[in-house]
């Protein structure tokens, strides 16, 4: 397989939707470009764009998500209601067995590696 620069061009996305039952509110339409994936599906890359909107996420305890935004905001609330907006440059963790809200404030795009141990 060979070395993947991110300025190479994006495969075409995949689009999908949150769940009726997790969306706050009309689920908003999401585009992944998935950049690498690896064998085991273990591990994702990629860039992901959403449109505003906002549902619940429950991570089992093997995920981890590191992020960085490129364009515009979004915000991840924890069960106990403390948030944390990101712009364009900010980076994060979504760590394992994190449960919250996800809600995009301006159509974002970003940056993103999913690690998924059983």
């Amino acid at each position: 397989m060979p070395v993947i620069h991110f300025s190479d061009p994006a495969p075409d996305p995949a689009e999908d939707r949150p769940a009726l039952s997790r969306a706050v509110g009309t689920p908003p339409r999401r585009l992944t470009f998935e950049r690498y994936a690896s064998g085991d599906g273990g591990i994702s890359m990629g860039d992901w764009e959403c449109e505003p909107g906002a549902w619940r996420i429950a991570f089992h305890e093997g995920r981890h998500e590191f992020f960085q935004v490129m364009s515009g905001r979004l915000r991840i609330v924890d069960a106990a209601g403390n948030g944390r907006e990101f712009g364009p440059g900010d980076a994060g963790i979504i760590p394992a067995g994190f449960i919250g809200t996800f809600e995009v404030l301006e159509r974002v795009r970003k940056r993103y590696a999913m690690i998924d141990r059983p």
